[in-house]
Parts: C-alpha cells; structure tokens; sequence
C-alpha cells in the first residue's frame, strides 16, 4: 500500500504520486498517456456510470487534486462534460442545503447554490446529511434532500423550477433520515420517500419538475435507493425495504409485484445483472426486527410475467455465506460480489450462486465499488482505493490512501444499523474517464487511473 502525498496550500490541497506494490515513499509523476481509456465520460446518477477499459493488467493511480467542501455530504458526486457536482447542507440544524460544481481538471470550484432547508433538523450523526444523490442530464442537474427540497438547476447554477415536498405532503418523518437518491430516464425521474407515515413514491418530468404520477410506498425501513431494471418488454422501477421488494410500472406507477421472502435488506439497493434478473443484498443489524440466517436473503431475483400477464419476482439462488452491509452487490463478467460489515469481499458464481472466494479486503465499504475491465476498484471506508482482480481467484492489487489521519468535526459513527455516518468516511466514488472521483463528508478527491505504472 502507498500513501498519496498531501501538500497543504489554504483550503485547497494539490496532491501528487503514484501508486505501485510495496511502494511507500514515492514522488509526484506526470504521466503522458496518449491512448485514452474506453469510458463514458459521465456519471449522471447514483451507482450509473461508464465503464473503463485496459488492455493490461498492471494499472495504477495518480492523484490530481483534492478539495475542502463547504457544510457536510454523504451523497455521490456525479459528473457531466468538465463539471462535478455534489450536495451538501450545512449550520447546526441543517438549516442550508447546497449544491456546488467543480472543475474536473483543476477541482476549482465554479459555482454554488444555496437554499434554505424545508426541514432544519439537529445535524447530528444519527441522521442523514445529504445523502440522496442528485440525478443530471443534458437540462442539468436535479437535487432532492431529506428535508423535503426538490429542485432543478442549469449547468451554471441557475434555478430552473423548485418544490417543497414538506408544504405539498407533509412532515417527513424517518428514522435516520431518508437515504433513497434519485433515479432517472431520459424525461422523468423517481422521488422516494419512504417515511413512517403515508411513504409515497413520484415519478416528476423532468423539465417542469410536475408529477407524472404519485403513489404508496412499501411501509417499511429503507435506506436503499429506488433501481430501474430492466425486464421482458420493458423496465420496472425496483423497491427495496427491510422483508419487501416491489415493482412499478415507470409509465403508470402501478405496483405490479411484490415479493416477501426476504429479511434484513435495509440498505443495499438492487443491482441490474441482466434482463429480469438483479442482486439483492442484506445483513442483520441492530434493532431490527428480522428472522432466518442473513446469507439466505443475499442472491439472484429474477422478474418474470406469466402466460396470463401476471408479473412476480423469485430467487434464482441464494448465498450460502455471503452477507452484504451498506455498500450493493454487483456483478462484473460471470461473478458476483458480496462485502459484508467486517470487509469480507465474496464472489459467487453468477449463474449458480457457488462461491469462489471469501477474502478480507482491508476494511468495510459505505461506496458501490466500481468494475475495471479486469479488477474491480474496492473504495474502502476509511479512504483507500483498493483493486482486485476480476474472476473466481482473488488477488489484491495496488492500494491508494486518499486519507487517514485527517481531522474532521465529525465523531467516528456509533450506530451500526442505519446509514448516517460521520468523521473520516470514504461515501462514495464515480468513474469517468480515467478519473476516479470520490467523497468524504467533507472533501472531494479526484485519481487519474494510470496503465504502465512503474516505480
């Protein structure tokens, strides 16, 4: 494992070095690379984004730039031409909420936007800072925060149509705040808010910001966001809560399945494999009223209609082991991959749920990792980039050290069975391009992924 090398200049840190095996000490390197990574060069939502493409197997990071955010952010950044944008909300009691864009390159900020909350509420640890992540698009970019503001800007921050969910429906009451980000299609997106009273779920059009359609909730404890999969004929927009699935009709909203055969599946959201089919991850966590063994709700679920028109969903299979805890599962070739609270990362074959491996990564993660063409990138919790490789044999790669020892105002997290967090939590980290764009609570970092790197 290397660290990278942290110069202080005021706010703003220029990061420089490399990452090699069994590499400590290293200097800052520029490297010259004229045949581009095959990636899309946006991250346009939660978990939604390119893929990279090496034809080698030996990679390595370079660190170009990280930078102190303004108030606190648990929620993913995303990416769209040259500007990176997250949320965040600051104050005591969270009384502001802010959207602010970045300069890819440079991590300069452009731009901020500002907005009162429509529920302040104590900004303490056991509650959401921010957490749903934002959705983006050629209009720009559209933001929800557990207090109730949905709200759409241009890409130079000018507001384009806001609401007040809280002066529309009424209070939001959820424990731990809300966590569920937005989703998207191409003119509508999907607003969940799974509250204790009357949870409701939209679908808005996304240039006016007015309801497509507006219907119940699952009535369940969620910290997942809400998926669309994609099924026969069509697509679905997928629910998780702890013991229920669901499955709505993007076009109508009309709840065309439900499935119960499940437990402890609070905060991983459900994870497209392929036509009807996605992953589905749980745990057991404290004060939580769940039964059966955790392993058996982590597996396959495939979405079927039948002769008569009638939809359900199933277990293809289920793991024998393998747990889940906030990050999702994910599928890279023909394996899929588990990482429980303790940081055990499984991978089970794709077809038939048989496990290949069960091997410690070096810590949990809170962040979805992302799929290489051969490894998988691994962000750790505590602000390593970890990479293995892809396929039934488990081989651990180069390690990065976005941060360690930083302050931070927030206490270490002291609840394990909900998604708020605190001090130095690694949250989430995009793609794009050759860049890996992570975030802390407070802090953005941005990674060139590097081919031929040498010491």
């Amino acid at each position: 494992m290397q660290k990278i090398l942290q110069h202080r200049s005021g706010d703003h840190r220029v990061l420089c070095g490399t990452v090699a095996l069994s590499v400590t000490l290293f200097t800052c390197l520029i490297f010259l690379t004229d045949q581009a990574a095959n990636a899309a060069d946006e991250w346009t939502s939660f978990q939604n984004g390119g893929e990279i493409n090496f034809d080698e197997q030996e990679l390595g990071f370079s660190a170009e730039w990280s930078v102190a955010t303004s108030g606190y952010g648990q929620s993913s950044p995303l990416v769209w031409k040259d500007q990176v944008y997250i949320t965040s909300v600051s104050g005591p009691n969270k009384e502001q909420c802010l959207v602010t864009a970045f300069d890819i390159a440079t991590g300069k900020e452009l731009w901020q936007y500002e907005t009162t909350n429509a529920t302040p509420q104590e900004n303490n640890n056991y509650i959401s800072k921010a957490a749903p992540s934002p959705v983006v698009d050629e209009r720009g970019i559209i933001c929800f925060f557990e207090g109730g503001n949905l709200f759409s800007l241009s890409h130079s921050g000018e507001i384009q149509w806001q609401r007040n969910l809280v002066e529309e429906y009424g209070p939001i009451d959820a424990r731990h705040g809300l966590s569920a980000s937005l989703e998207q299609r191409s003119e509508s997106a999907f607003v969940w808010v799974e509250r204790q009273t009357d949870p409701y779920v939209l679908a808005i059009n996304k240039k006016t910001g007015e309801n497509l359609w507006k219907v119940p909730g699952l009535g369940v404890t969620s910290w997942a966001s809400p998926r669309v999969i994609p099924v026969k004929g069509g697509e679905h927009l997928v629910l998780s809560g702890i013991g229920k699935l669901a499955g709505f009709d993007l076009q109508s909203g009309e709840r065309l399945w439900d499935f119960d055969d499940i437990s402890g599946n609070s905060t991983p959201t459900p994870m497209p494999v392929g036509e009807g089919t996605f992953l589905i991850g749980a745990t057991v966590g404290r004060g939580e009223s769940e039964s059966g063994r955790a392993a058996d709700s982590n597996g396959l679920i495939s979405v079927q209609q039948s002769d008569a028109g009638v939809w359900s969903a199933a277990y293809v299979w289920h793991s024998k082991r393998a747990t889940s805890s906030f990050s999702s599962p994910f599928c890279s070739g023909d394996y899929c991959y588990f990482t429980n609270r303790t940081g055990v990362l499984y991978c089970l074959d794709k077809m038939t749920g048989e496990e290949q491996y069960a091997k410690r990564v070096g810590g949990s993660l809170w962040a979805t990792p992302i799929v290489l063409s051969q490894k998988i990138l691994l962000p750790l919790k505590d602000g390593k980039l970890t990479t293995v490789a892809s396929g039934p044999k488990f081989k651990l790669f180069e390690t990065a050290e976005l941060f360690s020892d930083e302050p931070s105002e927030e206490p270490a997290e002291k609840a394990e069975d909900g998604p708020p967090g605190g001090g130095n939590t690694l949250y989430a980290a995009v793609l794009t391009g050759q860049r890996v764009i992570a975030r802390s609570g407070d802090r953005l970092f941005s990674v060139k992924i590097q081919k031929g790197v040498s010491q």
